[in-house]
This record gives structure tokens, C-alpha cells and sequence, in this order.
């Protein structure tokens, strides 16, 4: 009884970290889908130039884990950020960092999943939409994207749970997430097991969740 009563209590500080995971939850998605896309039209194009520069890209940052990616971006972001912008010190840097570390990181896994879908599709439809006279960018927007993010759907939001899991790490540049004010909280309470059990299970719960969700789009996507 007296562990739930210490969660009630420090419930401000535990909202205010899940407030910053689904933060960089949302930007990552976000960031991370537009980026994968413009990506995906690169790879899709005939132009070498931007086929190369796709295949780079992904490569790179599918192949730096995300821990060093964060400490990376988190002592070069700030001095990236002051030297351009006039930063307000009401900013939190540390934020900041973990967004453009995650949309970049995303942008590779999203680039390749949304590739997927393209090639996917039969030739058929990118010679219908040639015979419409459309140009490259038209049946990729009204025609082929449309159908590709279809076909992928189920595996989109299965990556949108790995990014829910993977903000956890954020903890590695002090980030004050749900994961890290949880631990700090039991370190200061004395109950840190209980602490992080709890915050198993909410993660457990949000990640059943849309796994169900998954499903449901799979089967759907099969009928």
C-alpha cells in the first residue's frame, strides 16, 4: 500500500517523464517517416547520385547503435545549435539532441521499410501511371506511395513500438524520460525493484497494446 501511495505522490515527476518519452515518441515518427520517405524516393529515382547518397545514409546509421548516436548528438547538437540559432536557456538542449538523434536514426529503418513497399508492388502500376502522362512525383504520390504505405502498414507500427522501447536510452545523456524518473524515484525511496517493476509494466501495457493493434492491421491487411 505504502508503494502505491509513494507513486501517487511523486505522480508529477513520473508524468512529467512520460511526457518527454511520448515527446520523443511522436518526433521520431514523425521526423523519421518524412525523412524514410524522401529517402525511399531516392532510392526509387534514377538518379546514381541520389541512390548513392540513400545507400550511404542508411547504411551509416543502421550500423551506429543508438547509445553512442545519442552521446554523439548530445555534444555536438548544443554547440551546432548556439553557434546558428539564439537558443533560449529555457531550452532543454538534452531534448533537443534526442530528437534529431532519433528522426536521423529512424529516418534509415523508416527509408528502408517504405522501400520495401515500393518495390513490392507489380510493375504495372508505375507503367499505368506513365501512360495517365503523369510525371515521377504524381504517381508516386497519388499512385504508388499511397499503396505501398498499405502494404507496410503492420510493419510501420511494429517500429513505432521499437522506438516507444528504444527512449528508454535517452537516459544516457541524463534526459529526465518515464524510465529514468522512475529509477530516481525508487533510488530516493528505497524501493528501486518495486520502481522498476512498475515501469515494466507500463511499458508491457502500452507495447501489448499496439502489438494487438499490429495484429489486427495484419489480419486485415490478409482478407
Amino acid at each position: 500500500m505504502e508503494f502505491f501511495q509513494n507513486i501517487a505522490s511523486a505522480w508529477g515527476i513520473i508524468g512529467t517523464g512520460i511526457t518527454i518519452t511520448l515527446q520523443v515518441t511522436f518526433v521520431a515518427i514523425i521526423g523519421g517517416l518524412l525523412g524514410g520517405t524522401l529517402l525511399a524516393l531516392f532510392a526509387a529515382s534514377k538518379s546514381r547520385f541520389l541512390q548513392a547518397f540513400t545507400r550511404i545514409y542508411v547504411t551509416l546509421f543502421r550500423s551506429i547503435p543508438l547509445v553512442m548516436l545519442l552521446l554523439w548528438f548530445y555534444l555536438i547538437v548544443p554547440q551546432a545549435l548556439k553557434a546558428v540559432f539564439n537558443i533560449s536557456p529555457s531550452v532543454d538542449i538534452r531534448l533537443v539532441s534526442a530528437m534529431v538523434a532519433f528522426v536521423l536514426l529512424e529516418s534509415a529503418f523508416f527509408a528502408e521499410i517504405v522501400r520495401s513497399g515500393i518495390i513490392g508492388l507489380s510493375r504495372g502500376q508505375f507503367n499505368a501511371s506513365a501512360s495517365l502522362g503523369m510525371t515521377y512525383m504524381q504517381s508516386m504520390r497519388h499512385i504508388i506511395l499511397p499503396q505501398a504505405f498499405r502494404a507496410v502498414l503492420p510493419i510501420i507500427m511494429t517500429q513505432c513500438i521499437v522506438i516507444f522501447q528504444d527512449t528508454s536510452l535517452v537516459y544516457v545523456i541524463s534526459l529526465g524520460d518515464f524510465f529514468r524518473n522512475a529509477v530516481s524515484i525508487g533510488e530516493r525511496d528505497g524501493n528501486l525493484m518495486q520502481m522498476l517493476v512498475f515501469a515494466g509494466l507500463v511499458y508491457w501495457a502500452i507495447c501489448s497494446s499496439l502489438s494487438g493493434l499490429v495484429r489486427k492491421l495484419q489480419q486485415g491487411s490478409t482478407r
